[in-house]
C-alpha cells in the first residue's frame, strides 16, 4: 500500500501535491484524541458549540476562493461549481450551528411521575468523503455530527484530500478544539478498513459505491455500528407530451452533465413520451452540442474533466463503438477528457440504461402512458433522485408518490437542499442525512423516568 498520496490535476494530470497516508496506527492514535476531545466538546454548553461552528463557518467564507481554487485543482471542477461547494460548506456549518441549541428532548406523559428524554451525542464518528464533491458531502455529515456534540474523523478519497486538509486548519484557527475535528488522508483498505472496524468509532457515514458501501455496511454489523449509506443512483428524467418541451429539453444537459456527470442524482435515464420524443430529441440536440466543455479555470466553462484515467476508461467502455448518439464537444491533449453523450436507440435492459456510468453518458429511451413511464422509472435498483415534466399537476402527484426515489422534482432538476432531507430507496443508500433532522442521526435517545411517589 502507498505511503503517500499522488493528487493529480485531471484537467491537465500535473502533480498537484504529494500526501503522507494515514495508517491503521495513526486512526487508532486518531480516535484515542477524538474521544478525549469530544468529552470536553459535549460538555460544553450548547451555546458555546453553536458560537465556534459560526466562527468556523465565517473561517470557511473567509478563505472561499482559496478553497475553490483547491477543488479546481484536485477535482477538476469548473470554478463556479467550486465556489458554490466552498459557500455551501459555510451554509451547512451556520445551519448546524443553530441546531446545537435547539437540539430538544421531549416530555412524555405518564403515571406516577415525570417522564423526559435526551439526544445524546454518540461519540465519535468516522466520515469517509466521496471524490465527486469532496467539500460539501464531507460537511454534510461533519456539521450537523460536531452541532450534536460528537468528534468527526474524516477520511477524504485519496485522489481529493486537499480541501479536507485545509478544512480541518481553518477549523483549529476559527478555534474548535484540538482533536475534535481531525482528517485522515488514505486509501480505503487501510485508513478506510481502520476506521470503519475501530470500536472506538460510534457511527460510519459514507458517501461512494454500493459495493464498497455494503462492504462497510457488512463490516458495522459486526459491531452492531451505525451507518448512514448515500450510494449509487440511475435517476430518471420524466417528460410527459404536455410538458413544456422547450424547457425540459435545455434543462436536461446539465441534469446529468454538471461535475461532469459525476453525480450520484444525475438524471442519466431521459424518459420521452413517444409523442413527443421525435420533437424532445430536436430540441436536445443544440442544447448538448452547445455545452461548453473545458479549462475549469474559465469562467464560461459549463463541464470540465473526468477525475482519473481508471474512470475515464469506465465511462468509455459504456458507450459502445459507432454507436447512435448526440454528441457534443471536448478538449483533446492531457486531462481526462470526454464529450456529452446521449445514447439513442439502446435497450431498456442496455448496461448503459441500467448500471451507473458516473460520467457524461445517457440514455434517451421513449415510453407510453403514464403506467410505462413508472414502470420503466422504476426499472432499476437505485433509488435516489429523479425529475418529472409535466403540465399535469395530478400527473406530477400521482407519478410523485409513484416514483421509488428519496428526491424528486417537478419541472426542475434540483435535488440537494441543506435544509431538506437528502437519501435514497433501495441500493441508493440507508438513512438521511442533511434537512431539519439531520442532528438527530448522530444522537442516542435516552429516556429518564422521575417517580413522584413517595
Amino acid at each position: 500500500m502507498p505511503t503517500a498520496l499522488r493528487v493529480l490535476n485531471p484537467a491537465t494530470e500535473e502533480l498537484v501535491a504529494t500526501v503522507p497516508a494515514a495508517g491503521a496506527a495513526d486512526v487508532d492514535a486518531a480516535v484515542t484524541r477524538a474521544a478525549a476531545a469530544q468529552r470536553a466538546w459535549a460538555a460544553a454548553a450548547p451555546a458555546d458549540r453553536a458560537r465556534l461552528l459560526r466562527r468556523f463557518a465565517s473561517a470557511v467564507d473567509a478563505r472561499a476562493e482559496e478553497l475553490a481554487l483547491l477543488e479546481v485543482a484536485e477535482a477538476g471542477h469548473t470554478l463556479g461549481n467550486a465556489r458554490w461547494e466552498a459557500g455551501n460548506v459555510r451554509d451547512l456549518l451556520d445551519y448546524a450551528a443553530g441546531g446545537a441549541e435547539r437540539l430538544n428532548g421531549r416530555q412524555i406523559p405518564v403515571a406516577g411521575g415525570l417522564d423526559v428524554t435526551f439526544l445524546e451525542p454518540l461519540g465519535v464518528v468516522g466520515v469517509i468523503a466521496p471524490w465527486n464533491f469532496p467539500m460539501p458531502i464531507a460537511a454534510w455529515a461533519t456539521a450537523p455530527a460536531l452541532a450534536a456534540g460528537n468528534a468527526v474523523l474524516l477520511k477524504p478519497a485519496e485522489t481529493t484530500p486537499l480541501t479536507a486538509l485545509r478544512l480541518a486548519e481553518i477549523a483549529l484557527e476559527a478555534g474548535l478544539p484540538e482533536g475534535l475535528f481531525q482528517v485522515l488522508p488514505g486509501t480505503g483498505p487501510v485508513a478506510g478498513d481502520a476506521l470503519v472496524t475501530h470500536p472506538g468509532v460510534a457511527k460510519i457515514v459514507f458517501t461512494g459505491s454500493t459495493r464498497v458501501g455494503k462492504a462497510i455496511m457488512a463490516k458495522c454489523a459486526d459491531q452492531v455500528k451505525r451507518v448512514t449509506l448515500e450510494l449509487g443512483g440511475k435517476s430518471p428524467n420524466i417528460v410527459f407530451a404536455d410538458a413544456d418541451l422547450e424547457a425540459a429539453a435545455a434543462a436536461a444537459p446539465m441534469s446529468f452533465l454538471d461535475n461532469s456527470g459525476q453525480d450520484c442524482c444525475a438524471r442519466t435515464r431521459i424518459l420521452v413520451q413517444r409523442s413527443a420524443y421525435d420533437r424532445f430529441l430536436e430540441l436536445l440536440v443544440p442544447a448538448v452540442e452547445e455545452v461548453v466543455v473545458g479549462d475549469p479555470l474559465d469562467e464560461r466553462t459549463q463541464m470540465g474533466p473526468l477525475i482519473s484515467r481508471a474512470h475515464l476508461d469506465r465511462v468509455r467502455s459504456y458507450v459502445p463503438e459507432g454507436a447512435a448518439a448526440v454528441v457534443g464537444k471536448a478538449p483533446g491533449g492531457p486531462g481526462f477528457w470526454f464529450p456529452p453523450t446521449v445514447l439513442t436507440g439502446v435497450a431498456e435492459d442496455a448496461p448503459c440504461a441500467v448500471e451507473e456510468v458516473f460520467g457524461p453518458v445517457a440514455v434517451l429511451l421513449p415510453f407510453e402512458d403514464e403506467a410505462d413511464a413508472i414502470r420503466l422509472a422504476n426499472a432499476t435498483e437505485y433509488g435516489l433522485s429523479g425529475s418529472l415534466w409535466t403540465r399535469d399537476v395530478g400527473r406530477a402527484l400521482r407519478a410523485s408518490r409513484a416514483v421509488r426515489a428519496g428526491n424528486l422534482s417537478v419541472n426542475s432538476h434540483s435535488s440537494v437542499r441543506y435544509w431538506t432531507p437528502f437519501g435514497g430507496f433501495g441500493r441508493s443508500g440507508l438513512g438521511r442525512e442533511l434537512g431539519p433532522d439531520a442532528l438527530t442521526a448522530f444522537t442516542e435517545t435516552k429516556n429518564v423516568f422521575i417517580s413522584t411517589e413517595g
